[in-house]
């Protein structure tokens, strides 16, 4: 069975596309405020962007506010997504070991995700059962898009390198060291992390929100955070699409603003060798 980064990487090249289309379904913008609303919601957004998405990320919380039904809508939903796309399942987990064995679970087996995000703060022990599958993937939370997140990530320790660094040379060359199967959440709405990041974990993979009603900036984020192959971020879209007046055309034009950077980037640094 392919890696998870095999198939994100496939995908990629095959859309053309580093767009990871954001399944969020806000009540405000459902036409019903309930379960199958946002089984609508998000059918349509699948159908409008499956042409370009090289991810989807279904946000956890908005279906269980739904409760039992929220469960089997979020189990439906993902079903309407294409096998050879990549699914990134944005709840967050974490926990001592045996909770995250079931949290895991949860994910790969139950639900079928490819990837999930994680948070780090309970150590290794609580990131290794997401990691022991490598055709599974994690991101790890590390410089978030939230303004908050200066509260606590950007503290410095010993040596005087901010906590966030500390937490990606963990994730990429302690805990994944076995399967490379781990990336980052960085945040787009902060160039400079995103610069100090990719110089302290070249290879390594972001997952990068904040683009859209977040505020980022995307040619900024892009300069800073793409790998010299054009490659290693995954820009998640939530409302940026899902609010537009056509969303189809939202996404396609994210799209190409994204690879005119790729494009870019490739230019000034040469192919990879």
């Amino acid at each position: 069975m392919a890696s998870f980064l095999a198939k994100l990487e496939a995908r990629i090249k095959a859309a053309n596309s580093l767009l990871c289309v954001g399944l969020d379904p806000h009540s405000a913008e459902l036409d019903e405020d309930s379960a199958d609303g946002a089984f609508r919601f998000c059918e349509m957004l699948i159908e409008q962007t499956k042409h370009v998405a090289a991810a989807y990320k279904p946000n956890a919380a908005f279906f269980e506010a739904y409760g039992a039904q929220g469960a089997i809508v979020l189990e439906k939903v993902l079903a309407l997504v294409p096998q050879d796309i990549p699914i990134v399942l944005d709840a967050k987990r974490g926990d001592i070991g045996s909770t995250s064995d079931a949290y895991a679970r949860s994910a790969f087996t139950t639900l079928g995700c490819d990837s999930v995000t994680v948070s780090p703060y309970l150590g290794g022990d609580s990131i290794a059962p997401f990691l022991k599958d490598p055709s599974k993937g994690v991101f790890v939370l590390c410089k978030t898009s939230n303004p908050g997140s200066q509260d606590v990530q950007a503290l410095q320790i010993e040596g005087g390198e901010p906590l966030y660094v500390h937490v990606a040379k963990l994730c990429c060359n302690v805990w994944a060291k076995d399967h490379g199967n781990a990336g980052l959440v960085v945040g787009a709405t902060d160039v400079k992390a995103l610069e100090t990041l990719r110089a302290a974990v070249p290879d390594a993979w972001f997952l990068s929100p904040g683009i859209g009603a977040q505020g980022g900036d995307l040619d900024a984020a892009l300069k800073a955070g793409l790998r010299a192959d054009g490659l290693g971020m995954l820009l998640p879209i939530s409302r940026g699409i899902s609010k537009a007046a056509n969303p189809k055309e939202a996404a396609e034009e994210f799209v190409n603003k994204i690879n005119i950077q790729r494009s870019a980037k490739i230019g000034a640094d040469g192919p990879a060798p």
